[in-house]
């Protein structure tokens, strides 16, 4: 569908809001809080503030370059899909052509908080960019996208570390991987509540590619996330008491999550991927509790 009328720039602002998902932060603290582990740990505690805000800065930046530049991807999909289908792409509000200035835009900004920190930084960010561009497309070649996304939500560790002046370590790469296991979980159980429209339109999915051990290798990969992210913690000793603390509360949440969503309600399993924000912020407080006290 295609807008019958001009609209109004605060109309196009609005259009833009929603392009970057602003009105979702889900997303953002998603990115948000592995970038806060990876973050604290390399810095055996809160780091600079003159680090700490540009990182941030950074995180919401290209978070919102990647809904953009998925959106862009997507155009012709979305409008197939009942959750979709409103996106001011998929309706025509704002035209490919912007949204691919939006990403733009959006990069630019993120590579301005870049001029705050090491240069080596700067090199990392090149790979957080690929990913970033190439994570939408993925979908249409492969049925492991979510892979692609856990790789890119995952980016932010690495650079978190050269960011206060550390090389990428062995704690560093559990983190990676262990976000990154953890990422194609909730991402799976994102896609399942979109199954349905995917299979219709031809769109590739882990949630697919499981089939009916969906709901079984989503806890696998939470068990892998669980012993890669403690093994982080152990060889840093944040594991006793704090560490193992925070690793059990979010795997008695895990199983919470398999309690809700091993019927397969698309509206449970959207629920579970939401959930998952409190993942990220459980692991954190033990990782900061671990380093202050």
């Amino acid at each position: 569908m295609t807008v019958a009328h001009p609209i109004t720039w605060r109309q196009r602002l609005e259009a833009y809001y929603y392009l970057c998902r602003f009105d979702k932060p889900i997303g953002t603290e998603l990115v948000f809080w592995p970038t806060m582990w990876a973050l604290w740990i390399a810095n055996q505690g809160t780091p600079q503030l003159s680090i700490l805000i540009p990182m941030i800065l950074g995180t919401i930046f290209m978070r919102a370059a990647g809904c953009a530049i998925n959106d862009f991807a997507d155009r012709k999909v979305d409008g197939a899909v009942e959750r979709t289908k409103s996106r001011p792409l998929a309706t025509g509000v704002i035209s490919a052509k912007e949204a691919i200035y939006v990403f733009l835009f959006l990069v630019l900004a993120s590579a301005c908080t870049l001029f705050f920190l090491p240069i080596e930084t700067f090199y990392w960010s090149f790979g957080a960019l690929a990913l970033a561009f190439i994570y939408p497309f993925m979908k249409r070649y492969t049925n492991l996208p979510q892979v692609f996304l856990g790789a890119a939500f995952s980016w932010s560790i690495p650079m978190a570390y050269t960011a206060v002046g550390q090389t990428p370590d062995l704690t560093c790469w559990l983190l990676y991987f262990g976000n990154l296991a953890w990422t194609v979980a909730y991402d799976t159980q994102y896609a399942i509540t979109d199954r349905e429209y995917d299979l219709k339109i031809g769109v590739k999915s882990t949630a697919i590619l499981f089939g009916k051990y969906d709901i079984e290798i989503i806890s696998v990969l939470q068990v892998f996330s669980l012993i890669l992210i403690g093994s982080a913690l152990y060889i840093e000793n944040l594991f006793f008491p704090f560490g193992l603390i925070a690793l059990f509360v979010v795997a008695i949440d895990f199983i919470y999550q398999w309690s809700k969503t091993r019927h397969r309600d698309p509206q449970w399993c959207f629920w579970a991927f939401r959930h998952n924000r409190w993942v990220g912020l459980l692991i954190f407080c033990g990782i900061f509790m671990a380093l202050v006290l």
